[in-house]
């Protein structure tokens, strides 16, 4: 019996210290990605800043591009995950009071919100950038001219910070907190978009509406990277997903929140911003939705 049990302890120990070597190694390899400095040239860029503009800024920015959701409906911040084991994600206060706002010259913005790239290089935590890549200069513009007008908020930033697992996911690419990371840096934006109700139109609108950050760039769903698990999946929105929505159904879906069956949408889904997209927004988002390449569910 006492041989048994000497060979359980051998067991139990050599798996703690691997376990123990596998996450020295998580922790030694975040801090390493968290350092990573990014060569991303700053692109002189100016806003302008006045009503038109800061009035489309605005509506960018609480219904498609949705920062609202991250940094909260006032801009202060927001936490967005608090997890004991993945960590806590969160928004930071970009209003002038906490932010980089009042930092950060137009240009030095346009880098950070296109490219994830922070003013010493470092990659941004979860900065959607990857949608934003290709923004139209215009609608950069705008939404930098509205950043700048809205009202500080003074609250304290809550800052990301990963615990055990979490450090061993973003190790392990499993939870992708750098989008910096997969961004094609040599990408130029058009220097305007003009909203229409076209299915070009749309695909840009879900570029930077990130519809493909959560349903995946195939809009097939599945669960959504780098969200606990208990996160309800994201649904397919190919053809295979929604064939049976009417456009009004969609759109109702979109406005309301609500399925054809009289179900409720789930969180994380940006009804809050959906709703409050224009008609020809609307309309070009459906349209290109119903030429997206057939895919199961799951396949992103």
């Amino acid at each position: 019996m006492s041989r048994w049990l000497r060979r359980i302890g051998v067991v139990l120990g050599s798996l703690i210290g691997v376990v123990a070597v596998f996450v020295g190694w998580a922790y030694y390899a975040s801090s390493q990605k968290a350092a990573k400095v990014y060569d991303v040239a700053l692109t002189p860029f100016t806003a302008v800043s006045d009503s038109l503009s800061i009035a489309r800024g605005k509506h960018l920015v609480e219904s498609i591009t949705k920062c609202v959701v991250c940094h909260g409906p006032d801009l202060g911040g927001a936490t967005l995950v608090d997890d004991p084991a993945l960590g806590i994600l969160a928004g930071k206060n970009i209003t002038s009071a906490g932010g980089v706002i009042g930092t950060y010259s137009d240009a030095e913005l346009a880098r950070l919100i296109r490219h994830g790239v922070k003013r010493d290089g470092h990659a941004a935590a979860i900065m959607p950038s990857e949608d934003w890549i290709s923004m139209a200069d215009d609608d950069l513009s705008a939404i930098i001219a509205y950043l700048r007008s809205v009202p500080p908020v003074d609250r304290p930033t809550v800052n990301v910070m990963l615990r055990p697992m979490g450090k061993v996911l973003f190790a392990t690419g499993k939870l992708p907190l750098y989008t910096a990371d997969i961004i094609d840096h040599t990408i130029k934006p058009v220097a305007s978009m003009v909203p229409d109700s076209t299915v070009g139109y749309g695909r840009y609108l879900a570029d930077i509406g990130g519809c493909t950050g959560c349903h995946g760039p195939g809009l097939s769903g599945g669960p959504i990277p780098g969200l606990p698990p208990e996160t309800p999946p994201a649904a397919n929105l190919t053809p295979t997903g929604i064939s049976h929505y009417t456009d009004a159904q969609l759109e109702h879906a979109l406005r309301a929140g609500v399925r054809p069956d009289g179900s409720k949408l789930k969180e994380p889904m940006p009804v809050a911003s959906t709703t409050l997209m224009t008609p020809i927004e609307m309309s070009a988002v459906i349209k290109f939705l119903r030429t997206v390449a057939p895919k199961e569910f799951g396949g992103r």
